[in-house]
């Protein structure tokens, strides 16, 4: 690819394969969400977070790049729950 590529043209060379009813990225919803889980909707790579009209933040790991970003960020709140996904599921990353 060219330098002049588009990052999202890049990413959409990858696939994910999603496991239906066992996502890999889980939020604690009786929390009340911390200024780190509410940062993940401007940090995450892949635009998993977003924050509803409710103030709550969601999280829908169909496109998770599995960065750890998250994770990172989050690990001292204890409202996110991580684990890479079952084998055969997940990112397919697809280089050249």
């Amino acid at each position: 690819m060219a330098m002049s590529d588009k990052i999202e043209e890049k990413l959409y060379q990858n696939r994910y394969r999603v496991d239906e009813g066992c996502p890999h990225v889980r939020i604690d919803a009786s929390k009340v969400p911390s200024e780190q889980l509410k940062a993940m909707v401007d940090i995450c790579p892949a635009g998993c977070y977003v924050e509803g009209e409710n103030g709550k933040v969601e999280v829908v790991p169909d496109g998770c790049m599995e960065c750890g970003t998250c994770r990172i960020v989050c690990q001292e709140t204890g409202e996110l729950e991580w684990a890479y996904p079952r084998g055969g599921y997940g990112i397919l990353f697809k280089f050249g």
